[in-house]
């Protein structure tokens, strides 16, 4: 008996998203067709020059934009960024360092604190002998 592999593929969307990239600035044979995991293992360990221009110089999706200014995706939102921006739009971002990002920057880092702080105290009730239910 002989047993079949199919190929798993994936839509573009899912690739684009996985890659790092803007969907809509990828060449319109990659928006059209499928992905399998072997293309997209393929573009990740010897990228065309289309996907590096695009890792490069943007546009960027939301989530990376959000990553290099360092907030999250709603604080983009709140700051009124909805859409997809170029490196060089977010190289001026901060440089001009607008009160929104000043603000969404400061909200990041009390959410990484209170992360922490949670993870420590889960740690130390989890380091500590349970004791038996009466």
């Amino acid at each position: 008996m002989t047993s079949h592999k199919t190929t798993q593929t994936m839509k573009p969307a899912t690739a684009a998203k996985k890659l790092g990239v803007y969907l809509e600035a990828t060449p319109a044979e990659f928006q059209e067709g499928v992905v399998s995991r072997d293309e997209l293992s393929a573009l990740q360990a010897d990228p065309p020059e289309w996907l590096v221009e695009l890792r490069r110089n943007g546009p960027h999706p939301r989530p990376v934009v959000a990553a290099k200014l360092g907030v999250s995706i709603a604080g983009l939102a709140r700051g009124g960024v909805t859409d997809a921006l170029t490196t060089e739009q977010i190289d001026a971002l901060k440089r001009d360092l607008p009160e929104w990002l000043q603000k969404e920057r400061a909200t990041q880092a009390e959410v990484r604190k209170a992360a922490v702080r949670i993870k420590e105290k889960n740690a130390e009730r989890a380091d500590q002998p349970r004791r038996p239910r009466s």
